[in-house]
């Protein structure tokens, strides 16, 4: 990239970074089959914009992020980076179509707990997740405790009466405080703006929390609406609902719990969650801005590599 163009390309996304919190009229439409539809305007006019999920068996949060419009007139590259839920259940058949997007790097943000549970990510051969575990206040031990009990009464007293949603907007608080965090986050950024590097998919355990964040931090840095980014990370509870009805389901007809529906505050992702981190950001760095420079520590150019590579 010629000088020029740099300093062009900074000035561009310094100012969309500027304007990220303006409003665009838009609405979020329920998925139809494997794609959740939103329409956008774009200078004045509507386009549809298709969230493009990945169908698999063993997962089903699997999603490019690709597809959006920004405010600089762009459009978000389909094919290089991907979120998704956990990778260890999945089959041969699953393996097969993760295959043909062609990864060449999978980051795992679950904590040791999280992979003793539920396995290592099952992936091509020649593929190994790179573990950045992203400390989630032990959100996953909380849920596996709080099933273990079997006792109605203490699972009221630990999840009931507003707590776990207190405790949920703590684990996306500690997302913006936490150094550790923030600086798995920010390795996470820094090598999908690196030109050399491929198609990259980062997940958590749900696909929702963890990996919710870094795309809407990922979004917004590429200049994406934040409406729209904030419909990006609340999609999780449209992708996510059948399964997680049927783990209540299973947990109240095997006696587990009486009242799962205690779970469903754990299990989705909430407006009031995103805005406790950003709030958070808004009050440790001022902006957002503030919160990509002096919290994550990307620079300038960093912040411009994000937008020369997954912005057309």
């Amino acid at each position: 990239m010629s000088r020029a163009r740099i300093r062009l390309a900074t000035a561009a996304a310094a100012a969309a970074l500027a304007i990220g919190t303006l409003p665009a009229v838009s609405a979020y439409a329920a998925p139809a089959g494997t794609a959740a539809s939103a329409r956008q305007p774009h200078h004045g006019q509507y386009s549809a914009e298709t969230i493009r999920q990945i169908p698999l068996q063993g997962a089903v949060n699997v999603r490019d992020i690709g597809g959006y419009r920004t405010y600089t007139g762009g459009r978000v590259r389909q094919g290089l980076v991907y979120r998704s839920d956990a990778l260890s259940k999945l089959t041969p058949a699953d393996i097969t179509t993760v295959s043909g997007l062609g990864l060449t790097k999978v980051v795992d943000f679950r904590v040791p707990m999280e992979l003793q549970y539920d396995g290592a990510d099952r992936l091509p051969a020649g593929l190994t997740a790179t573990a950045r575990p992203v400390d989630d206040l032990g959100l996953y031990g909380t849920l596996v405790g709080a099933i273990a009990t079997g006792d109605p009464v203490r699972q009221e007293q630990m999840l009931g009466g507003g707590r776990a949603e207190a405790y949920m907007r703590d684990v996306y608080r500690n997302f913006v405080t936490s150094a550790g965090n923030r600086a798995q986050l920010a390795t996470t950024l820094r090598e999908i703006a690196d030109g050399k590097q491929g198609p990259l998919l980062y997940h958590c355990t749900s696909g929702k929390d963890r990996t919710g964040w870094l795309s809407y931090v990922l979004l917004r840095s590429l200049a994406v609406p934040q409406d729209t980014a904030e419909r990006d990370y609340l999609a999780s509870n449209t992708f996510r609902a059948t399964y997680d009805a049927q783990v209540r389901a299973g947990l109240k007809q095997s006696g587990r719990m009486q009242n799962p529906d205690l779970l469903i505050p754990l299990q989705e992702v909430r407006q009031d969650y995103l805005d406790a981190a950003t709030a958070q950001l808004e009050a440790d760095y001022g902006s957002f801005y503030g919160y990509l420079t002096a919290g994550l520590g990307l620079d300038l150019r960093t912040l411009v590599k994000l937008q020369d590579k997954l912005v057309r």
